[in-house]
């Protein structure tokens, strides 16, 4: 079951404004907890052990799942054996994050533990990692990954990296998850505050489109929010591009466009005919249920380029109604009418649409 999660950091707030956070995001339908156990290292982790507890305490009851971050270092500075991970049962977590990682043959036995207890790792190792890891016959239902988040500008993974090392835990068919970053929040593990994506392309994404290119990608299940506190708007935007079944792209629309034209552009969802064209994402439905209406022709002068909401006008007879959008510039021969455009933030998602898919469009 795919999942939507929000990230907290008692270390660095209240349990009260953790609480608020957790409550509103319940009311969005979140199921899953991020929080990361890195900072007990040192003399103080006693004490901040217990501000955690206190918040996943709390989680469990409203039925989250909380997964911790933590390292082989930490194992050593509170004295835990990978073999035995009753120190994580007692604290009512639902698994570990492994941040770093042991050797293969840990994380193998880790998946093996009496509690349950599930066992993610760092999707964004890379190298062969994962193949060892498998080479030791691990519980597969124990075992999860997670893509690291990236709080330094410029330093997120590249989509061709991500892609590639994501899909190396689709093919062992292991559940996945990765983070997007909340515009208005400013809470992280670090006192870093430029956001806390997987994907440095999503950066300065809204929420909701982020939402989306990770869903465009069929590799990630589980989507959260790396930052605290994202604000009521932003967690029902992002819960609303997670829950839609299909993937949503906002557009920009011309003005003066006629009811029929925004009837064919925004009611229904768009599927993007199979024989494809370099030129050309055509969905053709809309010709025939719009096959009566008149459609005149307006804005369709110059050159259409990518991302340009094109519809075949009645100067193209049978093809009148047709909703294309444009892949690379060609001329406008004046059966085409300009409408719209893919909003900036939308407008690099659409290499991600393939013939077949099904999408909807939605006014920015």
């Amino acid at each position: 079951m795919k999942q939507l999660g929000i990230s907290i950091y008692p270390d660095q707030s209240t349990f009260a404004k953790d609480k608020t956070y957790m409550d509103l995001a319940k009311k969005y339908g979140y199921k899953r907890i991020f929080t990361s156990l890195l900072q007990l290292i040192g003399d103080n982790g006693e004490d901040l052990l217990s501000i955690f507890k206190k918040d996943i305490d709390y989680a469990n009851k409203l039925g989250f799942k909380t997964i911790v971050d933590i390292n082989p270092a930490l194992f050593k500075e509170l004295k835990i054996n990978y073999k035995d991970l009753s120190f994580f049962n007692k604290l009512r977590v639902w698994g570990l994050r492994l941040d770093e990682g042991f050797t293969g043959i840990e994380e193998a036995l880790m998946t093996r533990n009496p509690y349950r207890l599930k066992i993610e790792l760092n999707m964004s190792r890379g190298t062969n990692y994962l193949d060892s890891i498998m080479s030791y016959d691990p519980d597969r239902s124990n075992l999860i990954g997670c893509h690291n988040f990236y709080p330094q500008e410029y330093t997120g993974l590249g989509e061709n990296i991500f892609l590639d090392y994501s899909r190396k835990y689709c093919k062992y068919g292991l559940h996945t998850a990765a983070f997007i970053t909340s515009p208005s929040a400013k809470i992280g593990p670090w006192p870093v505050h430029e956001g806390l994506p997987t994907l440095e392309s999503d950066r300065n994404r809204s929420i909701a489109s982020q939402v989306t290119h990770l869903r465009l990608t069929n590799m990630i299940d589980d989507v959260i929010i790396g930052n605290a506190y994202a604000n009521e708007e932003e967690l029902k935007a992002a819960a609303e591009a997670f829950n839609n079944p299909f993937p949503v792209l906002h557009v920009d629309l011309k003005p003066g466009l006629t009811e029929t034209e925004k009837k064919i552009i925004l009611k229904d969802p768009h599927l993007y005919r199979g024989d494809a064209s370099d030129y050309l994402l055509r969905d053709t439905k809309p010709r025939i249920t719009y096959s009566k209406e008149s459609i005149p022709a307006h804005d369709n002068k110059g050159t259409f380029n990518r991302g340009d909401i094109v519809m075949v006008n009645e100067k193209y007879a049978r093809y009148k109604g047709e909703l294309q959008i444009v892949l690379q510039p060609f001329a406008n021969d004046g059966r085409r009418n300009l409408v719209g455009k893919l909003n900036q933030n939308d407008s690099d998602l659409l290499k991600l649409i393939k013939p077949w898919n099904t999408f909807i469009l939605q006014e920015n």
